[in-house]
């Protein structure tokens, strides 16, 4: 099996897929593996690395919130399939990965999901290992699967999530959390207003809200308060929401509002007509909106992965290649002046050498064995070659040593710096000891490789249209 054999398989699964539910991305992957071709040749991803393994491709949409919020409710309400098991008390305790079948419903544990590129919560176990040793084995304590035949899950990923209060591995489910909310494209945050004392939540609530309001992407977040209709039988019914309203903006949010709703399937009996109708009208509407901002979200991913094509050929063509040039240029100066200065200095100590040991008439050199060595042609090939092999193991050295330093910066440019791939191994593909000091162009970048990445660029416009 070759190297690159794997990542094959990963991308044509991916690619299998496509072709039935989104066949624009299916053309934003083939084009992905162009890019990929141009980073394996210069070095920037090793060849069981792709682009296309670096953006999730499903449309995501996450549901976090407080236990017993109705989370579960509100998926089987969505989907209109019984899938979610729901309480009133926390009855799963793992994040469910929700994804379209064609055939019969089925369960799979999260290792499935930690061993699949496609899906978000890929090689997750690394990271809860980062929480406690060990916990990266016990993936399927944290994660399952379950799929469905349900028409409006096609094209996306739904992600429920436990909740914050039920769930005793507090450390490791908030770190998930914080993984999912950062790739999905909407965050229904969730909270149950049959407890009407938010202020008792407050940890829970500076999680779910005072940490997201200041992201750059804090529009996804949508603030639903569930099972109002609980509220029907209150007095004052707003001063629930009200509430709710004032604890929000205690922790920031003073722009935003709650999105009030009920399932209708499990509603408590409203026996005033007139305030039923007012809460049934105020829920559709919530509801409406909130389903609306569901269907958007696979016309949002497609521009998000068309969008993060079109910058990964920008960020190899604008960022990589003039850093790995400017890097290679300050290399071949150091180098220079290294070997300026170790082979001057090696000279001027050997002419000094030779000065205290009396080799020298005036200008002339007369070594007593020079005669001896200038009538001996074996001696003067061993002599050259023992010379040139110096000069050339010296060189290589120097090439070696001003290389550490560049490559120890190159290490710390990362995609959050506007950079793609690994320019560290890019650069030592260029260092290698049969490549020239003096080549103006990085290695594996050619007229080949600017026209691919000239033509992934020109497909982007093709994919938005």
């Amino acid at each position: 099996m070759s190297n690159g054999k794997p990542i094959d398989n990963r991308l044509q699964s991916l690619e299998s897929h496509l072709k039935e539910e989104n066949p624009v991305l299916l053309h934003a992957v083939q084009s992905f593996r162009q890019l990929d071709q141009v980073a394996h040749r210069m070095g920037l991803l090793e060849k069981d690395e792709s682009f296309a393994n670096q953006i999730p491709w499903w449309p995501m949409i996450s549901i976090v919130g407080t236990f017993s919020a109705g989370k579960s409710s509100f998926i089987n309400y969505y989907i209109k399939y019984k899938l979610q098991r729901s309480g009133n008390q926390a009855v799963d305790e793992k994040f469910t990965v929700i994804c379209h079948t064609q055939g019969e419903p089925q369960e799979l544990p999260g290792v499935a999901l930690d061993a699949d590129p496609r899906f978000p919560f890929y090689q997750i176990s690394d990271e809860l290992e980062k929480v406690a040793p060990g916990e990266g084995d016990r993936i399927d304590a944290y994660l399952q699967m379950r799929t469905c035949p349900s028409d409006r899950l096609r094209n996306k990923i739904i992600i429920d999530s436990p909740g914050f209060d039920a769930d005793k591995q507090r450390t490791s489910t908030l770190r998930i959390t914080d993984h999912i909310m950062d790739l999905s494209d909407l965050v229904l945050v969730f909270f149950d207003a049959r407890h009407p004392e938010p202020g008792a939540m407050k940890d829970t609530l500076k999680h779910l809200v005072e940490d997201t309001i200041h992201r750059a992407d804090s529009g996804k977040f949508m603030y639903i308060l569930n099972q109002i209709d609980t509220s029907a039988k209150e007095d004052n019914p707003e001063d629930i929401v009200a509430s709710w309203n004032r604890a929000m903006a205690e922790c920031g949010l003073t722009a935003g509002r709650f999105y009030t709703i009920y399932n209708p399937d499990a509603a408590n009996p409203i026996e005033d007509e007139q305030l039923r109708k007012r809460f049934e009208s105020k829920r559709d509407k919530d509801l409406n909106e909130i389903h609306n901002r569901m269907e958007q979200v696979e016309i949002e991913r497609a521009y998000r992965i068309i969008s993060a094509l079109e910058k990964t050929a920008k960020d190899i063509e604008l960022q990589d290649l003039p850093k790995l040039q400017e890097s290679l240029n300050t290399w071949h100066k150091r180098v220079m002046w290294g070997d300026g200065i170790v082979f001057g200095l090696i000279t001027i100590g050997l002419i000094a050498l030779s000065i205290k040991l009396n080799y020298w008439e005036g200008i002339s050199f007369v070594a007593p064995w020079l005669d001896n060595f200038l009538n001996s042609p074996t001696t003067i090939y061993i002599t050259c070659g023992i010379v040139l092999a110096s000069v050339i193991g010296i060189h290589f050295s120097i090439r070696k040593f001003m290389a550490k330093g560049i490559m120890k910066q190159l290490s710390k440019l990362t995609p959050d710096s506007g950079f793609k791939g690994n320019l560290s191994s890019a650069f030592a593909k260029n260092i290698r000891f049969w490549r020239s000091t003096f080549s103006k162009s990085p290695a594996g970048w050619n007229r080949k490789s600017r026209k691919q990445v000239e033509t992934v660029l020109l497909s982007t416009d093709e994919y938005v249209q």
